[in-house]
């Protein structure tokens, strides 16, 4: 027994040569939620944060996002196909994006918004980081709707036979990332950002939390078909995430260890 995958047109509705798709779409409400979120912490009391900071943040983040997640697919993911076509890069309309590779982009925004903006680095990436699962979540809604970046072959009842994915069920590694990446992982940083703690801790569990959910659901999710598992063991997607969890579990040690305890900011 196995579910069928629901026929959802990707193509929301078209206008001429314009195609507006569930993809973008759900990049768009994880963006309006980001925006909305930010403004909504700018505005407590003694946040320290202005509306013009939060616009900026929001800019120089999206651009990490764009750039960070081409570049790193890119590299990370098809290396050898951009040595010998490096033009591939900018093929945009090929698609390809990757999570570990917008994750280096945001941390880049980061740093430089802090050090223009004379913030410190990490409490501009506790600020930061609670705005990502939501985004997270519908990115990976997305991928369920495209029938794209779908799981291993199982015979649990819940297993999908994908259009793209053969005759047999497999899991719908999407809706795990969705729920686990996205929606645990934003209540989790919500409910400890609420808690006195140090600065950088909120960030660090953020990575460390990131890090642990991709690195278990990967052993459910197909690998690329073009790199497989190294040694048949370990993805490409865990050995991204290994250094996630590394930093993110050194950043909270680091920040418990030296950072003073921060009051929650109490809202209006």
């Amino acid at each position: 027994m196995a579910l069928q995958f629901p026929q959802i047109d990707p193509v929301i509705f078209s206008i001429g040569p314009l195609s507006v798709r569930w993809y973008g779409v759900m990049y768009l409400i994880g963006f309006l939620f980001a925006m909305w979120m930010a403004n909504r912490q700018a505005e407590k009391p003694n946040a320290g944060w202005t509306k013009e900071q939060v616009s900026d943040l929001l800019f120089y983040s999206m651009l990490g996002v764009i750039l960070g997640g081409r570049i790193g697919y890119v590299l990370f993911y098809q290396f050898s196909y951009f040595i010998e076509n490096p033009l591939y890069l900018f093929r945009i309309d090929q698609g390809g994006m990757s999570f570990h590779g917008g994750a280096l982009g945001v941390i880049t925004a980061i740093v430089v918004f802090a050090l223009r903006s004379k913030k410190s680095i990490v409490s501009v990436g506790d600020f930061v980081v609670p705005l990502v699962p939501v985004g997270l979540m519908a990115g990976r809604i997305g991928n369920f709707i495209n029938g794209e970046l779908w799981g291993r072959t199982t015979d649990v009842p819940w297993g999908f036979v994908f259009p793209t994915g053969g005759p047999l069920p497999r899991h719908p590694s999407q809706l795990y990332e969705a729920f686990f990446e996205g929606l645990v992982l934003f209540v989790m940083l919500v409910v400890f950002a609420k808690k006195p703690r140090p600065a950088g801790s909120v960030a660090g569990l953020f990575l460390l939390g990131y890090g642990v959910f991709r690195f278990a659901i990967e052993y459910f999710r197909e690998p690329d078909a073009h790199i497989g598992l190294y040694g048949g063991v370990i993805s490409q997607g865990q050995i991204l995430s290994l250094p996630m969890v590394i930093a993110g579990a050194a950043l909270m040690a680091w920040a418990y260890k030296t950072q003073p305890v921060l009051e929650q900011v109490k809202s209006k």
